[in-house]
């Protein structure tokens, strides 16, 4: 067939109108279907059969178009229509048809998308999706709290082991009532359909739960169930009750799932009891030296009344590693040791515990910093606890350490997704964007912690330090004057000393760190070097040589002392540079400088490795070494990383302008082009 025949022949056939229609109307069911099904939440898989259908029905509609036509006397077979009387009808209607077709289709898709019945484009939520809120302590003991928390987070900690459910960590829940009015704006800021309420009763040895399950959307209760049960029997409860919730969600249990549902982690009631109240400190929102120092005690406790106490074993592991790495524990040889046994032990009478796998690798990620073996443990960890934030979370912790931003940024968004509310991955993420120097991304995310917990100090100071980077000392003196740490919050401490210094106003703060430093708490001595060596910088910038010199001479006591007992804590190697650097002894500040560069190279840990660095050009600057000082500054402002002094800021050009350490730097042209530079080529850094 000649091809201009064949194409004249396709149009008096209608196979170019069917494909033109077919394909708009194609269009159009695509859109609605990606746009409705899941408001009336129409599993995806519909979605997609639509799709399949559509592409396959292409071809037949082009088939069938060819043989047949539709006319007034009924469908025809081609061959047999009029040829004239075809094309007169086909060319004269043809166009009309396509440019309704389209407008009409627009339009619908317009009023899908944008209004949805009236209603704006929400978040499509899982029907399989359930967050466990605080169970509310009926006990006439106020003091059995911890056992109403405990038993909430042992029946979370058995749903979220189901893979086939999405279920949000107690870390977002706690910030919540018992029994809150408001469900349906839960379940929304929480992104799930269903919400767990209970009760907990506890006299002697005897125990009452209530619990109830209730669908968010419409406050119906799907399900309720009240148990009475001996304390040594409590097990059986939890079990019961995650049991009955996945069969009221229609979750799909594999066998190993059901065993971790019905197991039952110790025989032994006092050592459960114990496991609980180490348990509801772990859980507490401020990673505080003495809730670390509490959670430690309990969960030693426990193993040592039931030697075969796995779960408990991999939290104390877990506990003293967190502690080792964030100093809320004293980070010692023993407590390394202890994180390594308790996690070998929890491994080793229960290989397949989730638990006990990301205890593992949370050692080597915070004892060794050996980051492959660790990612190894979290991998293994993962599909062991499905909806954990902690592993993400850890993810993240590494990525970054290897100088991985964008995929650090995705791990702590996967962590959010499951845990939107814990305040300890906001913050972390936040601390991520100060090291990439994106501070108004920062405050935002920090913007969002100070939602759930409203006036945290810690969260105050972060702020205040963002400001500070930023040169906006005003800003930041309005966050930090009310405030009033201790050497617990050694953080927000530095930051308002730092403050002050900036400020070149630094009197009423050495006064504060004295009368810290002469009431602080024993077990937070090996933190009294560092807050030494602020006070003899305070006192220097305030006019006072001598005093300063006397509270340096101490620090570097304090420091060394510790680091006999901290060999591994290479961060305390900064300090007595820093020191020493006061004191003006440049030989050992600048040995102290390259033997902490050696130990943590930038190719090894991209975010603290620069600390040394940052050492590096103020003991430079300090000791008349310019050309030494100008270098290494260049170096850290085009790369991210967390800062030495107060709250790991990184350097800045603004704090560069005002810091007082880089004083002897100020007529060289070249500090001057670097304090006048709007941004470091960092700013901009993923």
């Amino acid at each position: 067939m000649n091809p201009k025949n064949f194409f004249a022949e396709l149009q008096r056939r209608n196979v170019y109108k069917v494909a033109v229609a077919y394909g708009v109307v194609s269009w159009l069911l695509v859109q609605i279907a990606t746009q409705v099904f899941p408001f009336f939440e129409i599993p995806n898989w519909v979605t997609r059969m639509v799709v399949i259908l559509l592409l396959l029905g292409f071809p037949i509609a082009l088939i069938l178009a060819w043989a047949y036509e539709l006319t007034p006397e009924g469908l025809k077979r081609t061959d047999e229509v009029d040829l004239k009387k075809s094309i007169t009808r086909n060319t004269g209607r043809q166009l009309d048809f396509v440019i309704i077709g389209v407008l009409l289709a627009v339009i619908a898709v317009f009023v899908f998308q944008r209004f949805q019945f009236g209603k704006p484009s929400t978040p499509t939520v899982p029907e399989k999706s359930i967050a466990v809120l605080p169970f509310e302590n009926l006990s006439e003991e106020k003091a059995n709290a911890y056992f109403a928390e405990g038993i909430q987070d042992e029946i979370l900690t058995r749903l979220s082991k189901i893979a086939d459910l999405k279920v949000i960590s107690r870390t977002s829940t706690q910030h919540y009532k018992s029994a809150p009015e408001n469900l349906r704006d839960i379940a929304r800021e929480l992104g799930v359909a269903h919400i767990v309420e209970g009760s907990v009763q506890r006299s002697g040895d005897a125990v009452r739960v209530n619990v109830q399950l209730i669908k968010a959307s419409n406050d119906s209760h799907l399900w309720a169930d009240t148990f009475d049960r001996k304390l040594n029997d409590i097990f059986s409860v939890e079990s019961e009750v995650a049991k009955a919730i996945a069969d009221q969600l229609r979750a799909k249990l594999t066998g190993r799932e059901e065993e971790v549902i019905a197991a039952k982690p110790t025989d032994n009631p006092e050592a459960y009891d114990a496991y609980l109240r180490g348990l509801a400190y772990t859980l507490k929102a401020a990673n505080a030296h003495a809730n670390s120092l509490a959670a430690q005690k309990y969960f030693r406790e426990a193993v040592k009344l039931d030697r075969k106490f796995a779960l408990s074993w991999a939290l104390l592991s877990y506990n003293d590693s967190l502690g080792y790495i964030t100093a809320t524990l004293e980070p010692t040889s023993a407590l390394r040791d202890e994180a390594q046994q308790a996690a070998d032990t929890a491994l080793s009478l229960q290989p397949n515990l989730g638990e006990a796998l990301l205890a593992k690798g949370y050692y080597h990620y915070a004892c060794l910093k050996d980051y492959d073996t660790a990612v190894h443990y979290f991998e293994q960890a993962r599909p062991l606890l499905p909806n954990s934030s902690r592993i993400p979370e850890a993810l993240a912790y590494v990525a970054r350490r290897r100088g991985q931003w964008d995929r650090s940024e995705s791990y702590f968004n996967d962590a959010e997704r499951l845990d939107p509310r814990n305040v300890s991955i906001l913050t972390s993420h936040a601390t991520t964007d100060i090291a990439l120097r994106r501070f108004t991304d920062a405050v935002r995310k920090l913007d969002q912690v100070l939602d759930i917990t409203p006036d945290d100090m810690d969260t105050l100071a972060l702020k205040a330090a963002a400001a500070q980077a930023e040169g906006d000392l005003p800003r930041a003196a309005a966050l930090l004057n009310p405030l009033r740490p201790g050497a617990d919050h050694s953080s927000a401490l530095e930051t308002q000393v730092y403050q002050a210094i900036l400020e070149r106003r630094p009197v009423p703060m050495i006064a504060r760190l004295k009368e810290i430093l002469a009431t602080a708490d024993p077990a937070t001595e090996y933190l009294h070097g560092n807050l030494h060596f602020w006070l003899g910088w305070a006192e220097d910038v305030g006019g006072d040589r001598g005093a300063a010199r006397e509270s340096w001479r101490q620090a570097r006591i304090e420091l060394e002392s510790c680091f006999k007992q901290q060999p591994d804590n290479f961060g305390l190697l900064g300090d007595l540079a820093l020191t020493n650097m006061a004191l003006g002894d440049k030989v050992a500040a600048l040995a102290l400088t390259q033997r902490a560069m050696a130990a943590i190279p930038i190719e090894k840990d991209a975010l603290i490795g620069p600390f040394s660095v940052d050492v590096l050009a103020r003991v430079a600057a300090q000791t008349g070494d310019p050309d030494r000082a100008i270098a290494a500054l260049e170096k850290l402002l085009s790369i991210p990383y967390a800062g030495r002094l107060a709250e790991n800021v990184p350097l800045t050009p603004a704090l560069l302008r005002l810091d007082p350490m880089f004083d002897p730097l100020r007529r060289d042209p070249r500090f001057e082009k670097l304090v006048s530079s709007s941004a470091s080529k960092a700013s901009n850094k993923k």
